[in-house]
């Protein structure tokens, strides 16, 4: 084998593959993570409520779950590497708008519209919906728990980054710094690019066109019940995410606990993402994601319930981030299962839609109810029974692959 044939060989391995996909994953996740440290200097700044901040969050959210399919479609079509470069720079943009963003309707503008689509086209969903072309089948499991994890790791290195950044250099500065991480995203891409090939699950079965697949899924009570459950998943990340900062504050704990809760959540995560993918491979998915709602349920409710300390709030954000993303590898993986790979980005990109829309709605009931009530407990309490009604919805779900009509 000559010089360039190694040289090849090494940049489309399996650990370079990896290693650019959580890179990928890793920095996408961290700037938006920080994001609920902007709410109290940037509506204090601004004379805003707090409803304002979170409406553009909430945008934010629902932008990115609205384009991800239409991304998933995008790169199933020209390439994972394309849409990378892409979304990067738009969500680089984004988070530099922000800071000349002044008024409401240009802040949802710019935090919500532009960043919403600038992370949809940057996504960590895309570097898992890669590691599933890219990768050996009985590496996937795995690889979508490294790759989850990966986006954990942005969140515990960024949180307390971010943090640090606004309070040394204030919140503009801060945007500033942020959007220059998102520009090393297109040097990770390039080991990542590519788009499937059209090939059916089984041999001697018929490759679909999107729309078959598109009509396949949505007809499939399964995958029905799959997006159902990930809307709850994207209520309770968004909330926590958005406004325990600001409700650790109103409950008199410091600061600085705010950005390590984030960060602890995030570094535990690693470890419940990294179990998730190796779980699902070995138990019924089903049943994984089920555990999870419910388990999440119950931490929601006894942390609302003990009086408010610094012990329970470490505690409970550790065990939030055991359970924080590790959806997503058993989500992923149940959709490749019954669907394929074919167009798995696109089909996530559905299911991830919903989990969108809940993170839409927890962010703007969140900021919404707190300006009415002056207490985020209702939400509180909204996310523990969303949690038991996703554990219900997970338990009919069937883990088999959908039957496909023969190739002519």
């Amino acid at each position: 084998m000559n010089s360039l044939s190694r040289r090849s060989a090494f940049l489309t391995s399996v650990p370079v593959i990896l290693v650019a996909g959580c890179a990928v994953a890793l920095l996408n996740t961290g700037p938006r993570s920080t994001m609920g440290f902007f709410l109290t200097p940037m509506t204090r700044d601004n004379g805003w409520g707090r409803e304002i901040f979170a409406l553009a969050i909430a945008i934010q959210n629902l932008a990115w779950g609205a384009a991800q399919p239409f991304v998933g479609m995008i790169a199933d079509r020209l390439g994972t590497g394309r849409v990378l470069v892409g979304g990067s720079l738009l969500y680089a943009a984004g988070l530099l708008l922000m800071t000349v963003s002044s008024d409401p309707v240009s802040f949802q503008f710019s935090a919500g519209l532009v960043v919403g689509l600038g992370i949809a086209g940057s996504s960590f969903t895309m570097a898992l919906a890669a590691f599933a072309r890219l990768l050996p089948e009985h590496m996937r499991t795995l690889a979508f728990g490294l790759g989850t994890a990966a986006g954990s790791a942005g969140q515990f290195i960024f949180a307390p980054l971010g943090q640090a950044f606004i309070q040394a250099h204030g919140w503009k500065t801060a945007l500033f710094l942020l959007a220059a991480s998102c520009l090393l995203v297109p040097v990770f891409a390039w080991f990542i690019r590519g788009k499937p090939k059209a090939r059916p699950v089984q041999a001697g079965q018929a490759d679909q066109s999107i729309v078959q697949a598109l009509r396949e899924a949505f007809g499939h009570r399964s995958y029905q019940l799959l997006v159902a459950g990930f809307f709850v998943c994207g209520f309770q990340i968004a909330f926590t995410t958005v406004h325990l900062p600001a409700y650790l504050n109103d409950i008199g704990i410091p600061a600085v606990y705010g950005g390590w809760s984030i960060a602890l959540i995030g570094g535990f995560n690693i470890v419940g993402s990294i179990s998730a993918g190796l779980l699902s491979g070995r138990m019924p998915k089903r049943w994984l994601l089920a555990f999870i709602y419910l388990a999440r349920a119950l931490a929601i409710a006894v942390y609302v319930v003990l009086p408010p300390s610094v012990p329970s709030t470490l505690v409970f954000s550790a065990v939030m981030g055991l359970l924080w993303l590790s959806t997503v590898p058993p989500t992923q993986q149940l959709v490749a299962v019954m669907f394929g790979t074919r167009y798995l980005a696109t089909l996530f990109g559905f299911v991830f839609f919903s989990h969108q829309v809940g993170s839409f709605l927890g962010v703007w009931l969140g900021g919404l109810l707190y300006d009415r009530y002056g207490t985020y407990i209702v939400v509180w309490w909204l996310a523990v029974a969303l949690g038991v009604f996703a554990a219900i919805v997970h338990a009919p779900i069937v883990e088999r692959q959908v039957p496909r009509p023969a190739a002519a």
